[in-house]
C-alpha cells in the first residue's frame, strides 16, 4: 500500500506538471487560439483509452488460452479504465469541436467508430452482470471482449482510411502533417501522466477484482461443504 501511495503522489505530481506545459509552455494555435489547448486532455485520453483496451484484449486472449481467473480479472479491470478515458475522449471532443467545426458532433468514421467502441464496453461490462457462475461469465465476457477489440483499429486507422470531418492524423502521419515541435513535446508529455493514470487505476480495480473473486471462492466451498 505504501508503495502505490507513493505512485499515486508522481502521478499527481506528473499531471500538475503536465497541466502547467499545456497551459505555460506550448504556444497558442494562432488560428484556434486559447480552445486548441484541449487536445492536451483530448488526445491523451483517445490514446490511453485505447491502450487500456488492448491490454482487455491480450488478458481476454490470455483467458481463453488458459483458464486462469487473474487474466479475467485484468481484463475487467482494463476494460473499466478504458472507458474512463474514452469517456473523457467523448467528452472533451464536442467541447473542442463546436467553437472549430460550429458542431458538437457529426456522425464522421472517427467519432462513429470512437462512439461503437465505448458502447461495446459497456456491453461488455453489461454481460458480466448477467452471468453469475464465475467460470462461464469469465470465458463469455473474454469472448466477447477479443470480439469487442476489432473496433480498436479502426477507430486508430479511421482518419487515415477514409475521409473525415475530424482532423487527419498529425502524429505518424503523412508529409506536412506534424505539429510544431514544442507543441508535439507537450502532448507526448502529457500522455505519460496518462499511462501512469491507468496503470494506478487498473493496478486498484484488480485489487479489488481479486478480493472479490478470493470472496466468490470461499462463498462456493462454503456451499459445498
Amino acid at each position: 500500500m505504501k508503495k502505490q501511495a507513493v505512485f499515486a503522489a508522481v502521478v499527481v505530481l506528473l499531471m500538475a506538471a503536465a497541466a502547467y506545459a499545456a497551459f505555460f509552455i506550448a504556444p497558442t494555435d494562432s488560428r484556434q487560439g486559447l480552445i486548441y489547448r484541449i487536445i492536451f486532455l483530448h488526445v491523451p485520453c483517445a490514446e490511453t483509452g485505447l491502450v487500456s483496451f488492448f491490454v482487455c484484449f491480450v488478458a481476454n486472449v490470455a483467458y481463453v488460452l488458459k483458464r486462469n481467473p487473474q487474466w479475467d480479472w485484468l481484463g475487467v479491470s482494463a476494460a473499466e479504465v478504458g472507458l474512463v478515458f474514452t469517456s473523457a475522449c467523448l467528452v472533451t471532443g464536442p467541447i473542442w469541436a463546436k467553437p472549430v467545426w460550429g458542431i458538437y458532433w457529426t456522425w464522421d468514421a472517427r467519432l462513429t467508430s470512437t462512439a461503437v467502441l465505448w458502447l461495446l464496453y459497456v456491453a461488455y461490462l453489461m454481460l458480466r452482470t448477467l452471468i453469475e457462475e464465475p467460470d462461464r461469465r469469465a470465458l463469455l465476457s473474454a469472448l466477447f471482449g477479443i470480439f469487442a477489440f476489432i473496433d480498436v483499429p479502426l477507430v486508430f486507422g479511421s482518419i487515415r482510411w477514409w475521409r473525415t470531418q475530424h482532423p487527419q492524423p498529425v502524429i505518424m502521419g503523412g508529409p506536412d502533417s506534424g505539429l510544431d515541435p514544442l507543441i508535439f513535446k507537450v502532448l507526448f508529455f502529457c500522455w505519460v501522466p496518462m499511462l501512469a493514470l491507468m496503470v494506478l487505476l487498473m493496478q486498484s480495480r484488480y485489487q479489488l477484482e481479486a478480493m472479490r473473486g478470493d470472496f466468490e471462492m470461499v462463498r462456493r466451498e462454503s456451499e459445498a461443504a
